[in-house]
């Protein structure tokens, strides 16, 4: 018996036997197991490059290599990328939240492997990026093409996609709280009754699996020297408020680099970019990667951290202010590392860039106050756990996932308090600037990102296209009150467009102003369309989103506007009825539960 017939057969029985919601579990189970196994190999593939590469480095000298392998590792990611996956694979975080804003949940298949293949080589050789964004979105890709497969629906896809994300952030961190909230926060999935069961089990399935291949212990070592104390709670608030400003740093610098990348050839942003990193990497080697070694050092407290300085220009200079400076300058060119890496054609994102440029923002701001002596002993190793939470929290506008990430990663959880505290300042402070996280920004300025108000998401789902009037008769300037009348007899409607010969909108004929004078056929002959033709109370341009179409409505009291294109032709008619019918029907189709 072939392959396919007992697929079918399968299928056949499963819909006989088995409800959806309880075969959903079952996938997403298999979905945990996948996204842990595609964690643990990402992982393996970036140390065995490192190891490969770096292994006979000198400690004490400058290496010379730091200026040839990052540029090689974004040249072969991004010839890969180019000629081998032909499709963009960048900015994974975002690709997740356009798919979920637009309910397709269908993520390319290629995308269950491409992403660790380019992002591996990217970082193995030293691009200043983090492996997580490619590994959610393959997460995401293993839960989406996993649903298809077993014909799910639309629904449950949808669900899919976001286990496969939190699958893949539980997997790599260890951390099944945060790889929930991340989807919850992040990637704006609504926690419902149909969605957090689906959740929790591809989450501890995939912590699970990730215990089992790396280990019980924490991602990163640290121990707490001192308990946190209420004294120290001020020192903690203006933590918290240089994390949201370094946030916003973080935010506007890589939006800014990636808009200058953007406009240039191929070939170009692959030489800018790989000077730029292979320069920053030399001179200051903890860019190299993704930081995670800089990370266990400053978090492992003693004096370990001045080795942070070796292979650099201020080795052997001692002073207690190199330390800083240096780890300033470091804070300062990580962004342009990060965006160059990107830019010049490898594959990886933000979310270790995040952590890195967190822990030494913690560290530099307690050493620096310690050095000063005008306050109490502040911990450095706690303060640079608390830099890492505030942010991550101020660049993905996610203080619960900060927090518990930061938390799980370390086993840090006597610090709850000021890592909550950390993070909800940094968010407060970049919320003031940035209204949406690094992630979102590029679809909230389209008008296509899915949020938590119910509203304002379901009108991301509808479209002017969809909804759009195209069967009202139209007509022309010229026409006589009498040819206006014929139209009239064979149409419904009471509200034609009048266009010109080009299409180009001029104006409207409401039926109720010319009702007193279209039953005097002495008239007919007297009137053209051009003298009783009123203006649109608005246009509607047919690139708008949803939000600005209600806006319109709102404000202008009309029942039915024209919509027409940038250089204002014409192209139909929407009606508030039409909006109010299609939202209602995708309101109980997105948020219902599914059914048992």
């Amino acid at each position: 018996m072939k392959f396919n017939e007992l697929l079918n057969r399968f299928f056949i029985w499963r819909a006989a036997h088995v409800k959806e919601h309880h075969f959903l579990l079952v996938i997403c189970f298999l979905v945990g197991i996948l996204t842990a196994l595609a964690a643990f190999a990402l992982k393996s593939a970036i140390h065995f490059f490192q190891v490969f590469l770096t292994n006979n480095f000198s400690q004490e000298t400058m290496n010379f290599s730091y200026l040839l392998f990052p540029i090689v590792g974004i040249l072969i990611a991004g010839l890969y990328v180019r000629y081998v996956v032909k499709d963009d694979i960048s900015h994974g975080v975002t690709k997740i939240l356009y798919a979920i804003s637009q309910r397709k949940s269908r993520i390319k298949p290629h995308n269950t492997y491409t992403s660790l293949i380019a992002s591996s080589i990217t970082i193995g050789f030293g691009g200043s990026v983090g492996a997580e964004a490619p590994i959610v979105l393959t997460g995401s890709a293993i839960g989406s093409n996993l649903g298809s497969f077993f014909r799910l629906e639309q629904r449950s896809l949808m669900i899919l996609v976001g286990c496969g994300a939190a699958g893949a952030i539980a997997g790599i961190f260890k951390a099944p709280i945060a790889g929930i909230l991340f989807v919850i926060e992040v990637l704006l999935l609504d926690l419902t009754m149909s969605s957090i069961l689906p959740l929790l089990v591809t989450a501890v399935t995939a912590t699970t699996v990730s215990y089992i291949l790396n280990g019980m212990e924490a991602m990163f070592a640290f121990s707490q020297v001192e308990p946190f104390t209420l004294d120290r709670i001020p020192f903690v608030i203006l933590l918290g408020i240089v994390c949201g400003f370094l946030s916003l740093y973080v935010v506007r610098s890589m939006t800014w680099c990636e808009g200058k990348f953007a406009k240039l050839p191929p070939w170009k942003r692959f030489l800018l970019g790989g000077s730029i990193l292979g320069v920053l990497i030399f001179f200051f080697p903890p860019l190299y990667g993704e930081g995670y070694n800089t990370i266990n050092t400053l978090l492992a407290g003693g004096d370990l951290f001045q080795s942070l300085t070796s292979e650099s220009l201020f080795y052997n200079i001692e002073s207690r202010w190199t330390i800083v400076t240096f780890l300033v300058l470091v804070i300062l060119f990580k962004v342009f590392a990060t965006s160059a890496t990107n830019g010049g054609g490898g594959t990886g994102g933000v979310f270790a860039p995040t952590l890195f440029l967190g822990c030494i923002a913690g560290f530099v701001f307690s050493y620096t106050l310690n050095q000063l002596g005008y306050t109490t002993y502040l911990p450095q190793e706690n303060f640079a756990l608390m830099g890492m939470a505030g942010v991550m929290t101020g660049v993905m506008h996610a203080p619960l996932t900060g927090t518990f990430l930061i938390a799980e990663l370390t086993g840090g959880y006597d610090l709850f308090l000021p890592l909550m505290i950390v993070s909800l300042v940094s968010y407060g402070t970049i919320l003031i600037f940035e209204k949406h996280s690094i992630y979102a920004k590029r679809l909230a300025k389209r008008g296509e990102l899915i949020t938590h108000h119910k509203d304002k998401a379901v009108l991301t789902f509808l479209k002017i296209e969809d909804l759009l009037e195209k069967d009202i008769p139209t007509v022309t300037p010229e026409m006589t009150l009498g040819e206006m009348v014929k139209v009239i007899s064979t149409s419904s409607r009471n509200i034609f467009p009048v266009v010109n010969k080009e299409n180009v909108l001029m104006g409207l004929v409401m039926m109720n102003d010319i009702r007193n004078i279209m039953f005097r056929p002495e008239l007919y002959d007297r009137f053209t369309v051009q003298k009783f033709m009123v203006g649109a109370p608005a246009q509607i341009n047919i690139n708008s989103n949803m939000e600005e179409v209600m806006d319109t409505f709102e404000n202008t009291k009309a029942w039915n506007l024209p919509v027409v294109d940038n250089q204002g032709v014409y192209q139909g008619v929407l009606s508030q009825s039409s909006v109010f019918n299609s939202y209602r029907e995708v309101l109980v189709d997105t948020y219902s539960d599914i059914t048992e």
